[in-house]
């Protein structure tokens, strides 16, 4: 059938929602009438309001661009893909140009995919088959984008036409689903990367280093599909099907690659080429290395281990994937029992086994590879039959789950008026009709699945025997506790097996026990490999017995073996972290995002979810809340990259800086609103939030308090227009609003310390300051501490930007002022003497006040900046930058550093890591590039002995009567 899609849509399901397909209705209704689509609407609106009453996605889609919605009713959807399709090969330009139209085109190409799908205009093929050469399409002109800006740079040399592809020598291979043509409504792209040196080396410019413009490459490519604009994303980027993505880099020289699959390369990693296909840049490279593959994935002979071995990705994946139980509320429709993923590991089983000597078994298609092992006799019609119906009933499901909100998720949703939601796209009116149809799916498929292989999973340890039945310890399992270093054995197993018998929320349901049943192992024995098993399960339980529903939990922690020992080194050497699991486990579900694992100088997004999510919370007390939620997932975020290693110093720094920042541009609007609130307008101030101290020079680690100071100007006679407060009361009130905001601690935990001594006049003056003040103070009374405190000053915060650069350039002009006859050098001497006395530092540990520490350095550092203003010399607020000339005292700071970010990221307090486990003292040393716990200390006394040296040298001791 022919014609435009409005005349062949069908109705879906029932309309669960009429308040929500009304209001999506009321918008169209307006622009049908203003652009002349009236009939066309109405035509179609008794197929379309059934969706856009389930699915809040495709109707805020609709609503947003009616036009687009009137184009793709009007057009038939052949053409209306065709159009899409052509429009996105035809952009041009760099990615800049490139990444508004991707995402438009991208809006429009999933509200005419699930039109085409929920109206029963296309099938399953159909769907996937658009989704997929659209993801085809966009990629191409992703890549062609970056491609074009590297020339713009004059790092590529190749024409654009060149035959060889935007880049010639770098190829994609699209994998997974993409590669079949078999993609979901929400899916990510898993694309694997590779460059031949020949090709790629040729057309670079003198002195581009190949692999190093791949990658960044890479990066921009990634960046252009799946960033987060205004107008959406494209695709979300998986660059990880590639050789040891652990320790490769994003795109493999292809040699390498080749010669790594040949060595090393494993079952599960041949099972995934079989969808493996050519899809961006130099295709006949990359038909070239898909073809010298095909040895490695279809082997002709296979000997009984290899089979076995190719039989345990089947148990792996039923293992470590299963997901949660046979109930339709929460059930995984990819990855739980009876899920899609196993219908594509009971083809792609058989076809690695099979395929070697039968070519005709390799389709890359999970239906058309079960259609192929029936016609060959290896699996029996009914089977096939049974299976392939499953598929499409699964994929369907998952289509409609993704289509409520555009999420990449497999799960159908706990919650019933949700789940009733989709049960309505699936054309079903009753919720329990649905689910019971939904289980016999599940059950279904997992029946003809376990008849596959046989074999079950070992429940012991490399440590030994772990026996939990009955009603006393087993005395070869208090034997294997013990060789695995806990101390009270006995206890261990007491606790383990009154988790077995549900006596915590996680262990309560049937489920829960059976998933613990598996994790219980795995769980001790990740334990004692971390050499503190006592403190990790100790800190482990508080986390274990505070999860509402164990369930989920497990099931993840199975399936992803490298999140659980992260989890579990977290419990091991870091409390501040594993008291924020503890006491809030959803910080866990940070984990799973996608963005968790982005360096931590990457822009995630969430710095600005904190910003729109505290800017449009009701009141003040709900926009402290949502700050300190994004806040927490972000300390631990940065913490938890800090003590991998995945973060440096600096990075480090930067990043707590950097939310910290975001937190008082999230919540100095909240104190304003609060402070109008209360008394009104204040008609023509503005004011202006300064950073001092670590803040100020984005040196921050976990433990940093925010040293502030407001400033503020207004008309003299200018009161507000609620309560007549002058600009000084004011101001104090706003910035005693602030201060609540950011140091109070709420349900949702607390932010930062706030300390305010270092403003003019802390000890009797306002808590706000009028910016002339603060320049008259500084030039007749303040000492020479308060001008050192202000080299690191830096305005973060300002409700007016002309006022904030005002305010920048008055602290520049208080710092370059001559102060004649102030000794700059003795002053400081004289004081660090005293806080010497008066604060010594603490033992060899102590970073900041112990001879050659910190504070050394940073007293230097601050004497040199005064100088440099002194002399119209350049300012900085970086430690780093203002020690340039004393390297000493630079590498001091800087190994410091290093270990403070270590120990502020694991503790609370100031411990001693000569006490703490042999694998956190291992990665302090790695913190400071050093070999080992014992080569740290002694650098350690090394370059502070050097810096104290330097220390002297810069600042001497006045002499008698100086």
């Amino acid at each position: 059938m022919n014609g435009p899609l409005g005349a062949r849509l069908v109705p879906c399901g029932p309309r669960i929602d009429a308040v929500a397909a009304d209001r999506v209705h009321e918008r169209l209704s307006e622009a049908a009438h203003e652009g002349g689509w009236t009939g066309a609407l109405d035509a179609a609106w008794p197929a379309l309001a059934p969706v856009f009453a389930a699915s809040p996605y495709l109707g805020g889609l609709a609503r947003r661009w009616p036009e687009r919605l009137r184009l793709t009713l009007e057009t038939s959807p052949e053409d209306r893909l065709a159009g899409i399709l052509s429009a996105t090969d035809a952009l041009t330009g760099g990615a800049e140009e490139a990444r508004a139209p991707l995402r438009w085109l991208k809006a429009e190409l999933h509200l005419l995919t699930a039109l085409c799908d929920l109206g029963g205009v296309w099938d399953l093929d159909g769907v996937t088959d658009a989704l997929s050469r659209f993801a085809d399409a966009s990629t191409r002109s992703a890549l062609r984008a970056v491609a074009h800006d590297q020339r713009e740079r004059g790092k590529l040399l190749s024409a654009a036409d060149d035959p060889r592809g935007p880049i010639p020598g770098l190829f994609g291979l699209a994998m997974g689903k993409h590669g079949a043509f078999e993609l979901n409504y929400s899916s990510d792209i898993d694309i694997s990367l590779f460059w031949e040196p020949e090709a790629l080396e040729s057309a670079l410019a003198e002195g581009v280093e190949p692999q190093k413009f791949c990658d960044r490459a890479a990066h921009a490519l990634a960046s252009l599909m799946q960033e987060r604009t205004g107008d959406g994303y494209v695709f979300r980027f998986d660059l990880r099907l590639r050789p040891d993505p652990s320790s490769t880099p994003p795109v493999v020289a292809a040699p390498m690659a080749l010669a790594y699959y040949e060595s090393v390369g494993q079952n599960w990693e041949r099972a995934a080429f079989i969808k493996a296909r050519p899809v961006i840049g130099d295709l006949a490279a990359g038909a070239d290395f898909v073809k010298a593959l095909r040895p490695f994935i279809w082997r002709r002979s296979l000997d009984y281990p290899a089979i076995l071995d190719i039989q345990s990705i089947k148990r792996q994946i039923h293992v470590h994937k299963t997901g949660e139980a046979m109930d339709a509320a929460g059930a995984n429709l990819k990855l739980g029992r009876g899920g899609i993923r196993e219908i594509e590991f009971f083809a792609q089983t058989q076809q690695l086994i099979l395929g070697g000597r039968d070519p005709a078994l390799r389709s890359p298609r999970t239906v058309d590879a079960l259609a192929a092992l029936r016609d060959a006799g290896h699996v029996t019609p009914e089977a096939c039959a049974d299976l392939t119906a499953a598929y499409a009933a699964l994929r369907g499901l998952e289509h409609r789950v993704q289509m409520l909100d555009d999420e990449q998720t497999h799960i159908l949703p706990a919650d019933p008026a949700r789940r009733a939601a989709v049960a309505a796209l699936a054309g079903e009116g009753d919720l329990t009709v649905f689910d019971h149809g939904v289980e016999a799916l599940l059950v279904g498929v997992n029946r003809t699945y376990g008849e596959l292989f046989e074999g079950e999973e070992s429940l012991s340890s490399p440590y030994g025997s772990l026996v939990f039945t009955g009603v006393e310890n087993d005395p070869e399992t208090l034997a294997t506790l013990e060789r695995m270093g806990f101390t009270e054995p006995a206890t261990i197993a007491d606790t383990i097996r009154s988790w077995h018998h549900g006596r915590i929320p996680a262990t309560r349901s049937a489920r829960g026990r059976e998933l613990f049943t598996r994790l219980a192992p795995r769980l001790l024995t990740a334990l004692a490999d971390t050499g503190a098993a006592d403190a990790a399960f100790r800190r482990f339980a508080v986390f274990f017995a505070g999860l509402n529903s164990g369930v989920q939990v497990q099931a993840l922690f199975l399936a992803q073996p490298k999140l659980f020992d992260l989890v579990v080194g977290v419990m091991a050497f870091a409390p501040r972290l594993a008291r924020t699991l503890g006491r809030y486990p959803a910080a866990l579900d940070s984990m799973l995002d996608a963005r968790f694992a982005r360096a931590i100088d990457e822009d995630s997004g969430l710095v600005d979810q904190m910003r729109a999510d505290a800017a449009a919370a009701p009141d003040f007390e709900t926009a402290l809340d949502a700050a300190r939620r994004v806040h927490r997932e972000q300390m631990f975020r940065i913490g938890l990259q800090t003590l991998a290693g995945h973060a440096g110093p600096e990075a480090a720094g930067r990043a707590y800086t950097a939310l910290a920042d975001a937190v008082m541009d999230a919540l100095a609007p909240a104190a304003m609103a609060e402070a109008v609130r209360q008394g009104g307008v204040l008609p023509g101030g503005s004011v202006a939030v300064v950073a001092l101290g670590k803040a100020g020079s984005r040196e921050m680690t976990a433990s940093s308090d925010l040293d502030l100071m407001t400033l503020y100007d207004a008309p003299p006679e200018a009161v507000s227009d609620g309560k007549g407060w002058a600009a000084g009361v004011f101001y104090s009130r706003f910035t005693q609003r602030l201060i609540a905001a950011l140091s109070a601690h709420t349900a949702e935990g607390g932010l930062y310390e706030v300390d305010m001594r270092l403003r003019p006049g802390a000890a009797k003056g306002p808590v706000s300051l009028r910016l002339s003040a603060v320049e008259d103070y500084y030039a007749t009374e303040a000492d020479t501490w308060e001008f050192m405190a202000l080299t690191r000053a830096r305005v973060v915060w300002t409700d007016d930007p002309a006022f904030g650069a005002r305010a920048t350039a008055a602290l520049e002009a208080i710092l370059r002022r001559p102060r004649p006859g102030v000794d700059v050098a003795a002053d400081a001497r004289r004081m660090r003497d005293l806080m010497a006395r008066e604060r010594p530092g603490q033992g060899a540990w102590d970073l900041k006040l112990a001879p050659g520490g910190q504070v050394d350095a940073e007293f230097v550092a601050q004497v040199h900046q005064l100088k440099a203003a002194a002399g119209g010399g350049p300012l900085t607020v970086s430690t780093l930058e203002a020690l340039a000339a004393e390297p000493a005292l630079a590498e001091a700071w800087r190994l410091q550093q290093a270990l403070g970010q270590v120990l502020s990221a694991a503790f609370d307090d100031k411990p001693d890591p000569e006490q703490e486990p042999e694998g956190f003292r291992r990665r302090l040393a790695e913190a400071a590039g050093l070999a080992d716990f014992g080569t740290l200390k002694a650098r350690l006394v090394e370059v502070r002995q050097a810096a104290r040296a330097a220390f002297e040298s810069v600042l001497p001791p006045p002499r008698d009567g100086d």
